[in-house]
């Protein structure tokens, strides 16, 4: 298993080692922005709505590329190449590409929870505490998007808070960023579990396949409680260029979080527009937890970029992580 896994890793870090032999400026012309996100999950929501809304357009700035690239190693290769000037994605992948390049950036705060759940089908044994829902995980096969992803990671950090490991004690199984296959494979018994972002648990609840087991938001973690988990980062050398194509970006982004935090029916509709054919009673479970998780500002502030921090050198998950000061050093400011 370990050496299974060691070689899979190897090749999802492929790309980004490739990559990071040198960034490569901006491949847009001025005034234009590429930014490439894993997926359509709700953290990159705001990207949605401020573009849907017409706000990029009205504070200065133009989005060109979108693409879905799948998984966080292959966005942060993206960043090192000049292909995108922006990485919609989690925190884990920031530190990654910080091992690689210590101008990394993080300069926009997307969702200050770990938005990411563990669900399971309702057969699966429904245990009282956490430690005993860790314990029911061990030797069962974990759906995960990809090695180094922020699925992993949650899952990585459960099994080591009761002393095991992930990669020996179960079997992780890499799915991709696609909610459907994900699903899939849960309900045709391919998994016994999945470790997704949102909205796969409230998918997964409204067909009736399954139940929400782990669920950080919910505050079932306790070391994870307000850490920030969505982000958007760049590297120094890119944001250097696009001073204040950036600096529109994020005025864009704080109007998408104002409609997001009010009027309730606005926020759904404008969630089932970029959730496509959702069913409706995943888009109602959907949009009280995002007041709850998606901050009323851009800016990333110390608590919870401390946290987040904390969370991955202490279970193991990054070996270094660059203090506040030097990963916002240079970062456009909303």
């Amino acid at each position: 298993m370990t050496d299974r896994r060691t070689l899979l890793k190897a090749f999802a870090a492929g790309p980004l080692l490739l990559a990071g032999c040198a960034t490569r400026y901006s491949t847009t012309p001025p005034g234009v922005l590429n930014v490439g996100q894993i997926s359509n999950s709700v953290a990159f929501l705001p990207l949605f709505v401020a573009e849907h809304q017409g706000y990029f357009e009205a504070e200065g700035v133009r989005l060109a590329d979108r693409p879905r690239l799948g998984t966080g190693a292959k966005v942060a290769a993206a960043l090192k190449g000049g292909s995108i000037d922006l990485g919609a994605g989690v925190i884990t992948d920031a530190f990654n590409l910080a091992k690689i390049d210590d101008g990394t950036r993080i300069v926009t705060s997307l969702v200050t929870e770990y938005y990411v759940d563990v669900v399971v089908p309702l057969s699966f044994p429904e245990p009282g505490t956490l430690e005993e829902k860790i314990a029911a995980l061990v030797g069962k096969r974990i759906g995960i998007t990809g090695p180094g992803s922020g699925t992993e990671a949650l899952v990585s950090h459960l099994f080591s808070s009761t002393g095991r490991d992930a990669a020996v004690d179960a079997t992780l199984v890499n799915l991709g960023g696609a909610a459907t296959a994900a699903i899939g494979a849960l309900t045709a018994d391919r998994v016994d579990a999945l470790a997704f972002f949102q909205p796969i648990a409230q998918q997964v609840e409204a067909a009736g396949a399954g139940r929400t087991y782990i669920s950080p938001v919910r505050g079932d973690v306790p070391s994870l409680r307000g850490a920030l988990h969505g982000v958007v980062f760049s590297t120094q050398k890119l944001l250097d260029r696009k001073p204040a194509e950036l600096a529109a970006f994020n005025r864009a982004i704080t109007r998408a979080f104002d409609d997001i935090h009010g009027d309730p029916a606005q926020a759904r509709d404008l969630l089932g527009r970029y959730l496509e054919d959702t069913d409706p009673a995943t888009l109602d479970a959907l949009v009280p937890i995002l007041a709850r998780e998606i901050p009323r500002s851009p800016q990333v502030e110390r608590g919870p970029y401390d946290t987040a921090r904390a969370f991955h050198l202490g279970s193991g998950l990054v070996k270094k992580a660059p203090t506040y000061e030097e990963v916002l050093v240079g970062g456009p400011q909303p």
